[in-house]
């Protein structure tokens, strides 16, 4: 069945997003061919003019570019950075947590007492104890791609032990609690700056020194508004993540 263009975004994005997709969940590997203008004006039913604009978008992205005798090709992904957004979309439509290629080590799972920020973010009493879970993305070369601190109510650690085990969590750790505790994930939101790495992070993430990253302070609610989980995520500098959002008039 060829694929439907729907009113709510613009065609050329829909199709842009369509295989931006695919990149982002591996079933398109860098080097691989992407259709032609042409072939995309006709499967989707568009003109060569929309089929044009959702190429020139991916181009743009970085995620394509033009090779000579192949046409247009899926560039190299290492320098696309998947946000949290991203993850969750993979999760649900693949059943993965990662790309194919790439993958993540568990470096630390404590119960330890909830730094300030984070019994903020948690609603959580000043004494009170907290989860942390920090780990680190690899590509198939083994070269650091991002950092993440993932924080949970320490009054977790008995109806959820696992996330106490410095050990992957098959189905993802947000999967996980939602399975554990019957809570699910309704609402999340991102806050994002810029900062200089610190030493951990300049060592975990092969950085010089100095070097800028970019920090996303992820927090999700459940359906009942209360948080869920609190994360502290680290992308190194020429790491690159795309936001496509509507724009209504008044």
């Amino acid at each position: 069945m060829s694929p439907q263009v729907q009113r709510e975004k613009p065609p050329y994005r829909q199709i842009a997003d369509h295989f931006k997709q695919q990149i982002v969940d591996g079933k398109l590997s860098p080097g691989d061919s992407l259709m032609s203008e042409r072939q995309i004006a006709t499967e989707w039913g568009v003109s060569r003019s929309t089929a044009t604009k959702a190429l020139a978008a991916l181009r743009t992205e970085g995620l394509i570019a033009a090779r000579q005798g192949a046409g247009t090709v899926v560039s190299d992904t290492r320098s696309l950075h998947r946000s949290v957004h991203d993850r969750y979309g993979t999760v649900r439509r693949t059943g993965r947590i990662y790309s194919p290629g790439q993958y993540a080590r568990i470096t630390d799972a404590a119960l330890v007492p909830a730094p300030e920020d984070v019994a903020a973010a948690l609603e959580l009493a000043s004494d009170a104890t907290a989860i942390r879970r920090h780990r680190v993305t690899y590509n198939a070369e083994d070269q650091p791609l991002a950092c993440s601190t993932s924080w949970f109510a320490g009054d977790l650690a008995e109806v959820a032990p696992l996330l106490l085990e410095s050990e992957r969590i098959r189905q993802g750790t947000a999967a996980y609690v939602e399975e554990m505790i019957g809570r699910q994930m309704r609402q999340g939101q991102d806050r994002i700056a810029a900062r200089l790495a610190t030493a951990e992070e300049l060592q975990e993430l092969a950085l010089p020194d100095p070097s800028a990253v970019l920090v996303t302070l992820h927090t999700v609610w459940d359906e009942d508004d209360r948080p869920l989980s609190y994360e502290e995520g680290i992308a190194p500098p020429e790491r690159w993540t795309t936001y496509d959002y509507p724009i209504s008039a008044g």
